[in-house]
């Protein structure tokens, strides 16, 4: 199921329902049917979403340091997309709202 983020700041954000809930956990909120996030509370959710980024980058790059493509007896692979880009709509959408002192709404 696709779910849509709107705000009058920004352009809307439409993503899997299973990643919409997971970046709302990251900034305390849950996915219901409609829901709010309310301009006094984008500083609060912009600053967990930059956290979450910043730990995923740090585990992504330990991870990267354990890559052996090439040696034999391991295989390649690809690592998959990080958080940094799988939020930063979302992420741009916060700052957008942030900015012009606005709601981002779902489900309406």
């Amino acid at each position: 199921m696709l779910i849509t983020f709107k705000c009058r700041s920004a352009p809307d954000v439409i993503m899997l329902e299973n990643l919409a809930q997971y970046l709302l956990g990251i900034i305390g909120k849950r996915l219901g049917a409609r829901g709010v996030i309310n301009h006094d509370e984008l500083g609060v959710a912009i600053s967990k979403l930059e956290a979450a980024i910043v730990t995923d980058k740090q585990e992504r790059a330990e991870h990267e340091g354990h890559y052996h493509e090439g040696e034999e007896g391991h295989e390649p692979h690809e690592l998959p997309v990080g958080l940094a880009q799988r939020a930063f709509p979302f992420l741009d959408m916060l700052r957008a709202a942030q900015k012009d002192n606005t709601d981002i709404v779902w489900g309406i």
